[in-house]
């Protein structure tokens, strides 16, 4: 049996699910794998296009009609959310645009929380894949925008500024843990298929953690960065407990984020 798979490229995805790729020992399934930037992911399981895949958090309530949510392969975990950085100070200009990684992402949701208790007004928003953001911001094409993944160890090492840590202020706000991102599979899955596909990911993980180095070939070739250092960084960061399995914390976090994407 073939299911279609959706990660991304970054290297908490790579890292938790290369030896599910690979094939596991005894799995009756196979795996047609797609790899995308999160929004693209985002839009194809708003599609109905994937039978599983990791999303981001907060596009849940739009899709749970057709998906369940796993209780493992996510990204939840505490300093280690998004960054709202300028390419000129560490001062934000609320009459300026503010480029986001997607509609749909999480990052895109937590800014927003941060703006509407911060100002209280509508923000200027544009919308990049959250490589394109880095670049512009790079470049000073943008003034000011989201970054997530890998670009949150390099920011200081590019000279771009800091102007607000958006999991920090979440943290801050709820008490809870940053709910980055979900598994999810189709809801048309019987409880004992989702269940496999779950023991599937935690055994995938398993494997990923009994290495000695973290940052294998497979994971080097997929990521948006060559500087291993930082791999090892970002799979510290992302993966952990919570990945494999999301309990009650995590639970908690994510019935909070739901909640507030209804309204925000």
């Amino acid at each position: 049996m073939i299911f279609s798979l959706g990660i991304s490229t970054c290297p908490n995805d790579t890292f938790i699910y290369e030896a599910l790729i690979a094939g596991l020992k005894d799995c009756p399934f196979e795996w047609d794998v797609t790899f995308a930037d999160v929004q693209t992911l985002n839009e194809m399981v708003l599609r109905g296009e994937l039978d599983v895949a990791k999303v981001s958090a907060q596009i849940y309530p739009q899709i749970r009609e057709n998906y369940h949510c796993l209780s493992c392969g996510g990204a939840i975990g505490y300093g280690c959310g998004p960054l709202l950085l300028s390419s000129k100070n560490d001062v934000f200009d609320p009459t300026a645009e503010t480029v986001l990684p997607g509609e749909n992402t999480t990052a895109a949701l937590l800014f927003k929380f941060w703006y509407s208790h911060e100002f209280g007004t509508q923000p200027k928003l544009n919308y990049a894949l959250f490589n394109k953001v880095y670049e512009g911001l790079r470049s000073g094409e943008y003034l000011q925008g989201v970054t997530i993944h890998e670009h949150r160890f390099t920011w200081k090492r590019d000279e771009l500024h800091m102007i607000q840590d958006l999991g920090a202020y979440w943290e801050e706000k709820t008490g809870a843990p940053i709910p980055l991102g979900i598994s999810v599979a189709r809801r048309e899955f019987s409880r004992e298929k989702v269940e496999f596909i779950e023991n599937a990911i935690r055994e995938s993980l398993s494997i990923a953690r009994a290495r000695q180095n973290p940052v294998s070939s497979f994971i080097a070739e997929k990521a948006q960065i060559d500087d291993e250092n930082v791999m090892k960084a970002h799979i510290a960061m992302f993966v952990n407990d919570f990945s494999e399995n999301v309990g009650e914390a995590g639970r908690r976090a994510l019935d909070t984020l739901w909640t507030l994407s209804s309204g925000v």
